[in-house]
C-alpha cells in the first residue's frame, strides 16, 4: 500500500515538474487599446482588444460580456459577444472631452467569473479640477495650524525590539495631535526607526493608506541612514493584536470619511490633517533629524495625505504621492468620475446637502496640490478602479511646483514592482 502510494506521488510530481501547464493554467481575461501608450486625442476612435486565454490556450467557445464608457459613469455601449480564436476587437467613438474611457470584460467560464478592463486616456493633461478653492481656505488652514504650534507635542517613545536586527533603534511612538476633545487630548500613534550612530540624519515620513491596522517598523529605511516614521491616522496604538483592527474596520471606523462631513471643524479628516502635520513636529523634535531634509510619502489615501501635509507644513522638502485619493469630489457633481471616497457618487441623497458639499472643498487634494511648492513624484495607472485617473490628473494638472508623473497604464489599485523601484530612487536622491 505505501509503495503504491509512493508511486503516485511520484506521478503526481513529473506531471507537475514535465507539464508546468497542468499546474499553472490560469484563466486570463486581457483588454488593450490599440494605441500603444493608451493615450487619444479628444473626439478620436478608439478600438479595445480582448483576449481570453486558460494558460497558454486561447478560449474558442466563451461568450464575453463588455461595456464600454467614461470610468465609474454608466456605460454608453455594452452587450454580449462570442470570442473568435480567443479574441473580441470592439470600436468605439472616442470621448469629446479630456477624460477616459473604458472597457470592462467579463467572462464565465465553468460557473467562475473572470475580467478585465483597459482605459484610453483622452488628452489626460487637460483635465480640469471641478473642485473650487473657497475664498478663505489659505486662512482657514493657517488659523488651524498656528492653534496646533500652542498645544504642547507630550511625545512617548517606547523601544521595539526585533529578534535578527540590532543596527536600528525602533519605537512605539505617540504624540498629542490636536485640541481636546471630550475632556482629553487626542494622540497620534505610530512606529519610529532611528538609525544607530551620532547622526545627525535625514527623515521620511509614511502616511497611511485607508482603514486601520497594526503596524511594524520600517527600518529597511533606517539601515541606509534614514530616520522612518509611520503614523496611522485613528488615535489608537498600532501595535496591537490583529483581531482588534479586523473588528473596527465593520464597526466603528466603518464608513469614517463621510463622519461629520456636514461640520468643517469636526470632519473626520480635519484631526487626521492635524495628526499628520503634527507628525513633523515630532520629527523635528528628534535629536538625531537633521533639522532640514524631510520627504514624505503614501498610497491611496496616503497619496493624498501626503499632499496635504507638504500643503499644510512649509518644512516638508519633496513629496512621493501614489494613486492619491481625495482628488477632486466634486467630479461627480459634474457627470464624471471623482476621487475616492466618491462622497458623491450618483448624487447620494445622504451626502448631496449644501453643508456637505461646501465642506469637502476644504478636504480636497486639488486645493492643497495648488499650494504645495516643494517637487513631488506622483504615481499612478490609467486602470485604478478606486481612485479614477481623471481624479488624478485633476490634483497633478494643478500643481505648479516642479513635478514628475509615472504612469504605468495598466496599473490598477496596486503598485507595479517598477513604480515602486522608481519611488525608492527618486527618494533616496533626494534624501543625499
Amino acid at each position: 500500500m505505501r509503495l503504491r502510494c509512493l508511486r503516485i506521488n511520484i506521478v503526481i510530481f513529473a506531471l507537475l515538474v514535465l507539464v508546468p501547464s497542468l499546474a499553472l493554467a490560469k484563466v486570463v481575461v486581457s483588454v488593450s487599446c490599440d494605441h500603444e501608450d493608451w493615450v487619444y486625442k479628444v473626439a478620436e476612435p478608439i478600438e479595445f482588444v480582448i483576449s481570453v486565454k486558460d494558460g497558454d490556450q486561447p478560449v474558442k467557445d466563451a461568450k464575453v460580456s463588455w461595456r464600454i464608457g467614461p470610468e465609474k459613469m454608466e456605460a454608453f455601449s455594452m452587450g454580449e459577444s462570442e470570442l473568435s480564436d480567443g479574441k473580441l476587437t470592439l470600436k468605439s467613438h472616442g470621448l469629446d472631452r479630456p477624460g477616459f474611457l473604458r472597457c470592462n470584460a467579463d467572462v464565465t467560464l465553468d460557473g467562475k467569473k473572470y475580467r478585465g478592463l483597459a482605459t484610453g486616456a483622452y488628452e489626460p493633461y487637460r483635465v480640469k479640477a471641478t473642485t473650487p478653492k473657497p475664498d478663505d481656505f489659505d486662512q482657514y488652514w493657517s488659523d488651524k495650524m498656528a492653534g496646533l504650534g500652542k498645544i504642547p507635542l507630550e511625545p512617548i517613545m517606547e523601544k521595539v525590539e526585533i529578534d535578527g536586527v540590532n543596527d536600528v533603534d525602533m519605537y512605539h511612538i505617540s504624540y498629542v495631535s490636536g485640541p481636546k476633545g471630550w475632556g482629553s487630548q487626542p494622540r497620534f500613534y505610530g512606529m519610529l526607526s532611528v538609525p544607530k550612530g551620532e547622526g545627525p540624519f535625514p527623515a521620511l515620513l509614511q502616511v497611511p493608506g485607508a482603514g486601520v491596522r497594526p503596524y511594524r517598523p520600517s527600518y529597511g529605511w533606517a539601515q541606509k541612514g534614514v530616520i522612518h516614521l509611520t503614523v496611522g491616522i485613528h488615535g489608537i496604538p498600532v501595535n496591537l493584536p490583529a483581531e482588534l483592527y479586523k473588528s473596527l474596520r465593520p464597526g466603528a471606523i466603518k464608513d469614517y470619511p463621510e463622519f461629520n462631513l456636514d461640520d468643517r471643524d469636526k470632519y473626520y479628516y480635519n484631526r487626521v490633517f492635524m495628526g499628520c502635520k503634527r507628525a513633523v513636529d515630532f520629527i523635528f523634535q528628534l535629536d538625531k533629524f537633521d533639522g532640514s531634509t524631510l520627504g514624505i510619502h503614501g498610497g491611496s489615501q496616503g497619496g493624498a495625505l501626503s499632499i496635504i501635509t507638504a500643503g499644510l507644513d512649509k518644512r516638508i522638502r519633496f513629496i512621493a504621492s501614489t494613486y492619491p485619493a481625495m482628488c477632486d469630489h466634486y467630479g461627480y457633481l459634474n457627470n464624471r468620475a471623482g476621487g475616492w471616497p466618491a462622497l458623491f457618487r450618483n448624487r447620494n441623497a445622504f451626502n448631496c446637502t449644501q453643508k456637505k458639499i461646501e465642506v469637502a472643498a476644504y478636504y480636497d487634494v486639488v486645493n492643497f496640490a495648488r499650494i504645495i511648492e516643494v517637487p513631488i513624484l506622483m504615481g499612478l495607472g490609467f486602470n485604478d478602479e478606486t481612485c479614477p485617473p481623471t481624479s488624478m490628473f485633476s490634483a497633478y494638472n494643478s500643481i505648479t511646483s516642479d513635478k514628475e508623473l509615472q504612469i504605468v497604464k495598466y496599473m490598477g489599485h496596486w503598485t507595479d514592482p517598477s513604480h515602486s523601484k522608481k519611488v525608492h530612487e527618486w527618494l533616496t536622491d533626494k534624501l543625499q
